[in-house]
């Protein structure tokens, strides 16, 4: 990818991948554990998600983990909730592997979870919450920054002051959690001494990622560098980093840099142990403050809208699909962006 130096980054990853440091203590309650990724037709990114899995399973493996996917590969989440039943359990927690509260994590997972009652209604789900805005999250984006700041992957020694951040998401039809991508993007930026950070998607919503670069270069950096906001790498991913590519071979004077996606480390095996934790508590708090389908309950009398801090027995109402931007021949149904603003608080 031109100068783009993939080889640098993927040892970045593997130096904030060391897992020795954690250790899990079995949790009292020995319930099984379905994680629900999104899903791809990547099979790096389907192993990835696996691989994921596994080391979790490796850190406590004294209670069963089973992966699943929502869409676009399998094991599918019903395909995961028959084989805990067929093993004899009745009563599961979910983790959704998710990095904000869209309408996957809302509706789509849920909605699985209620298909999957209905053919065996003695199920009890404990459904926790997604990854969302974590110390742990930015502290493993500031470790790979600092990273960046050493001699063998800054070799012009650019200071921080002529670097520009370009925070790309992966973009949603949920406002709340556009607005998320914002507000991490604000909080690696709090302190950090670079000139700006500005905000892209890779698709859905605006600006698209093309446009982040055009904001970025109004302020005349000598460097930027792309922070993909991803978990693990995909279809989506390698596209961010084929524009990054394009703009650096586009703009020569300029230094850009692609970071890898998060992918297996510490940071994140802990936060999700967390998330696990909580569904034995009972301490699963959804934001649903400003989620557009919340408002919609509300405006048509209907009360809250979705309880999410329960055992999950009732169906939402919506069906799943939307465009993943997945390099289909499908027409991007967001592209135009006054339609994009014209359609986006709407619910199905």
């Amino acid at each position: 990818m031109s100068n783009v130096k993939t080889s640098d980054l993927i040892e970045i990853t593997s130096q904030t991948s060391e897992l020795q440091s954690v250790e899990l203590p079995p949790l009292p309650i020995q319930r099984p554990l379905l994680l629900v990724g999104h899903g791809t037709r990547d099979e790096r990114g389907r192993q990835s998600f696996l691989d994921f899995a596994t080391a979790y399973t490796a850190l406590d493996s004294s209670r069963l983990v089973v992966p699943c996917f929502l869409e676009l590969t399998g094991p599918t989440i019903q395909e995961g909730v028959d084989r805990c039943v067929d093993l004899g359990y009745s009563e599961f927690s979910v983790l959704p592997v998710l990095l904000f509260a869209a309408r996957h994590n809302k509706f789509d997972i849920t909605n699985e979870l209620d298909r999957a009652r209905e053919r065996h209604p003695h199920l009890k789900f404990y459904y926790g919450r997604h990854f969302g805005i974590a110390p742990g999250i930015v502290e493993l984006w500031r470790s790979r920054l600092a990273q960046l700041d050493q001699p063998e992957h800054n070799p012009n020694q650019i200071e921080r002051s002529d670097t520009v951040l370009l925070f790309v998401g992966r973009g949603s039809s949920d406002p709340d959690a556009n607005s998320d991508v914002y507000k991490i993007a604000r909080i690696l930026w709090e302190g950090s001494g670079y000139k700006t950070v500005e905000v892209g998607f890779i698709g859905i919503t605006h600006p698209r990622l093309e446009e982040g670069f055009d904001r970025a270069r109004l302020f005349q950096p000598k460097r930027i560098i792309v922070v993909p906001y991803f978990l693990f790498t995909g279809v989506l991913v390698q596209k961010i980093f084929n524009i990054t590519a394009a703009q650096q071979e586009q703009w020569t004077d300029l230094s850009i840099t692609a970071l890898p996606e998060m992918g297996i480390n510490r940071e994140l095996l802990t936060l999700l142990r967390d998330r696990e934790i909580e569904t034995h508590l009972g301490q699963v708090n959804m934001n649903c403050e400003m989620c557009k389908f919340r408002l919609m309950a509300k405006s048509e009398g209907h009360g809250h809208g979705h309880d999410h801090g329960h055992s999950h027995g009732h169906d939402h109402g919506h069906g799943h699909g939307h465009d993943h931007g997945q390099g289909h021949d499908n027409p991007d149904p967001y592209a135009n962006v006054d339609a994009y603003h014209q359609r986006i608080w709407q619910t199905p």
